[in-house]
């Protein structure tokens, strides 16, 4: 037993005792999903295609890795965004699809239909967005009283209309309550993505 070990409550010298050792196993499952990481991250910054992706993670399932194909996927679902524009989505979606190809029970057409569902989300909550900031922009433009703001008492100052829109409690309503059925809605599409690619 080690010298920091031997300082440790009893209770905790149990404990790490009833761990043990970690397995070479172990150890090379961490490594491989430190590499995959990696790889991935090439993958995000652009320096490698969905292409060279599928061949890195061909040669791990030719190596008894078919682990990683599932692990790898999921990572990319985790790393997609609401906000994110529709090229990372795209290319996302290419990683994915094509991991999907490695794997002896593909689920491919339902992968692409949620990917479909998320770009239909995205789609209808910019549209709503513009719909409901053009509603109360006719608003301002036409009652002039809605541009204006105390900024001290007696003190008026009179803002453009983009800023009386952005700064009104109906607009920032509107947004957080948007935002935050989108964002439910984009959970649950990311849910079921993680279910399909088993």
């Amino acid at each position: 037993m080690s010298e920091w070990e031997e300082k440790l409550p009893p209770i905790m010298r149990e404990k790490l005792a009833r761990i043990g050792e970690i397995t070479p196993e172990e150890k090379a499952r961490i490594k491989d999903l430190d590499q995959l990481t990696s790889l991935l991250s090439g993958f995000y910054k652009g320096e490698i295609t969905s292409e060279a992706l599928w061949k890195e993670l061909k040669d791990y399932k030719d190596k008894g890795k078919s682990y990683l194909l599932k692990e790898a996927q999921v990572k990319l679902i985790d790393s997609l965004s609401m906000a994110g524009d529709s090229i990372e989505l795209q290319k996302r979606k290419r990683g994915i699809l094509a991991i999907e190809t490695l794997k002896e029970d593909q689920n491919t057409a339902t992968i692409e239909q949620s990917f479909d569902m998320i770009e239909g989300l995205r789609i209808r909550q910019k549209e709503e967005m513009e719909e409901a900031y053009n509603s109360l922009k006719a608003q301002v433009e036409s009652n002039p009283q809605l541009r204006l703001q105390q900024v001290k008492p007696g003190q008026v100052m009179q803002l453009t209309v983009d800023e009386a829109i952005k700064t009104s409690p109906e607009w920032n309503n509107f947004v957080a309550n948007h935002e935050k059925r989108y964002s439910q809605e984009f959970g649950e599409v990311i849910q079921k993505l993680k279910s399909e690619v088993r």
